[in-house]
């Protein structure tokens, strides 16, 4: 082993070690790493940058894009809306339907993605089927994982295989290459966490949520247009909590008859809905046609119809002359220009119109105004503003386009009319182009972190061949593990993998090990795409530890311990593993 080797193993350990005890940010290790390696020489100055533009980080970021695009035009919400309002209130539905939803629409695009469009949907559910919502949270986000080896797509991880194959003149991964794999594992592995549901703990009831994550419930008050079509049907025909996650408190009629909301109470047009709901849910019911927010309908400034509306949580502080007054008794909005959209009350029902509600300390508001008029509250000690809310209002009329340009880009690449870099971009180029989405808008959701890291990791991959520790750890691993045939070569690359998965990011896993497992192959006279693609699975093996970030966007919300994922994913591991190791060399001959 030369003094090179030694170096690079060393950078290796460190960085692993970093990774795993998260002192800094994994973007900012990988930067760390392609300045050591540019520093000490193991790399050439003229490739230190080479992974940056590589064809593996051009098609993320405009996957990425894509993405973005999609959420920002409510496709995956309508979808996930059409899907999910059929579930009814059965744990058990509610957990195969979320997991089949989840896996089908990871297999296309970023498990991170959609595990992130679905943990306020699946906390809202919870909340409302009145179960725990850790009965859902760690399913949802294994099932994420489970269909990463089912497209070229599914994750970014499959595409920075892909970039390492092209490094050695491998031909590229089709589209659905993986799937004779990785539809059985999704498979197997949603059946499994269907099984062992009993074993995951409840930690967390749906009341510990509130005021997480968007779920802090809002009183407000809805309008029936003479146009809705909701006009002559019933509450329950209606359905505002499994279309618009919205309780229906009261239904105030000629202003001054009080009807509860009885599944068969008929609406009229101008009825008036006393619902409770959050910020989120409040804010789409401007793109639902026939109801409206009330205040909004009786806006009588014209400045508050104006783009320079800024929409604003505030809370009542000690002193405020709002206190022990109702809104309309304090000419609130004649006083100050702004709109209250919603009140909350922690702790307390509120079963009165807003307006004729006597507000106390404590009590929280979502305002809608002019931000001047917003400030000028606050300085005058009214409110203490909290946050401001950005108003994104999916861009529904584009939708349409939205998906027919994502399915385009994807038919490009996957067809090979162009490669598929040059299929997202084209894609990207589409987005902007029709304004389905800005490109500050882009810009601002995607995961610059993910890029970073996958850029400076690449890297690190041609410091290994470069300096020889590639083929230095495949002769190794040849001398110790050749004699037991190549299936136990195999089991090995994959038991390393999943471990280096654990502290690692799954792609710098992937760019550590698959080097090394391309040129152990190609030592011992085996296929050396078999191995890839054991690589890729196990990269994607991220059960063991809440390290993945789809894990990580559900471990605080329900309120895990990081054992939990130790009890649960150890017996999917292995079960993955048998799948892997039965199917891999089937599909993909070791010789």
């Amino acid at each position: 082993m030369t003094f090179e080797i030694g170096l690079l193993l060393g950078i290796i350990l460190v960085a692993g070690i970093l990774f795993a005890a998260d002192w800094v940010s994994p973007d900012v290790v990988g930067l760390g790493v392609v300045v050591a390696l540019t520093v000490t020489g193991l790399i050439p100055k003229d490739r230190a940058f080479e992974g940056f533009g590589s064809e593996t980080v051009i098609t993320i970021l405009g996957l990425l894009i894509l993405t973005a695009a999609l959420l920002r035009t409510g496709v995956m919400d309508l979808t996930g809306r059409a899907i999910l309002k059929h579930t009814g209130d059965s744990p058990a539905r509610l957990l195969v339907v979320i997991m089949v939803t989840a896996a089908t629409i990871s297999a296309f695009v970023s498990n991170t993605a959609s595990t992130a469009f679905f943990v306020p949907i699946v906390i809202g559910i919870a909340t409302r089927a009145k179960i725990s919502p850790s009965h859902l949270l760690m399913p949802l986000a294994f099932s994420s994982i489970l269909s990463s080896s089912v497209s070229l797509i599914s994750t970014s991880t499959n595409l920075v295989v892909n970039g390492i194959m092209l490094q050695y003149q491998m031909p590229p991964m089709g589209m659905f290459e993986l799937a004779p794999v990785g539809i059985p594992i999704a498979i197997v592995g949603v059946a499994y966490m269907y099984a062992v549901r009993k074993w995951i703990p409840d930690r967390a009831s749906p009341s510990d949520l509130i005021g997480e994550f968007g779920m802090h419930p809002y009183l407000s008050e809805l309008v029936i247009l003479p146009s809705s079509s909701l006009v002559g049907k019933n509450v329950g025909e209606a359905a505002f909590g499994k279309d618009l996650d919205l309780n229906v408190i009261q239904v105030v009629r000629n202003k001054t008859d009080v009807h509860l909301p009885k599944a068969d109470l008929r609406l009229n047009a101008h009825d008036v809905l006393l619902v409770e709901g959050n910020t989120e849910q409040l804010l789409k019911i401007k793109d639902t046609a026939g109801i409206d927010i009330k205040a909004d309908v009786k806006l009588g400034d014209p400045n508050l119809q104006s783009s320079e509306v800024s929409l604003v949580e505030a809370i009542l502080m000690p002193k405020s002359p709002l206190i022990g007054r109702t809104l309309k008794g304090y000419r609130f909005r004649e006083r100050f220009g702004l709109q209250v959209l919603g009140l909350n009350r922690h702790g307390e029902n509120v079963r009165r119109k807003l307006s004729q509600t006597p507000l106390r300390m404590g009590d929280a508001l979502l305002l809608q105004g002019p931000p001047a008029s917003v400030a000028a509250l606050q300085e005058q000690n009214v409110v203490r503003v909290l946050n401001a809310i950005r108003e994104d209002r999916p861009r529904r009329d584009r939708a349409r386009r939205t998906i027919f340009i994502f399915v385009a880009a994807l038919a490009l690449g996957t067809l090979k009319v162009v490669s598929f870099p040059i299929a997202m971009l084209i894609g990207t180029l589409g987005v902007f182009l029709t304004k389905c989405i800005t490109p500050e808008e882009a810009y601002r959701e995607v995961e610059w972190k993910a890029v970073i890291l996958i850029g400076s990791m690449l890297a690190l991959g041609i410091a290994m061949e470069h300096s020889g520790t590639a083929a230095f750890l495949a002769g190794e691993i040849s001398r110790v593990a050749g004699q037991a045939g190549p299936f136990w070569v195999l089991t090995g690359f994959f038991a390393l993998t999943v471990l280096l998965t654990q502290p690692m990011s799954n792609q710098a896993a992937a760019v550590v090990i698959l080097p090394v497992a391309i040129q152990t192959a190609t030592k011992l006279g085996l296929n050396p795409r078999t191995f890839a693609m054991m690589v890729a699975v196990a990269a994607s093996c991220s059960y063991l530890t809440p390290l993945e970030p789809s894990c990580l966007m559900v471990y605080g919300p329900g309120r895990y311990k990081f054992t939990d994922f130790l009890k649960i994913g150890s017996i999917l591991t292995v079960l993955i593993y048998i799948l892997a190791i039965v199917l891999v060399p089937r599909v993909w001959p070791l010789r």
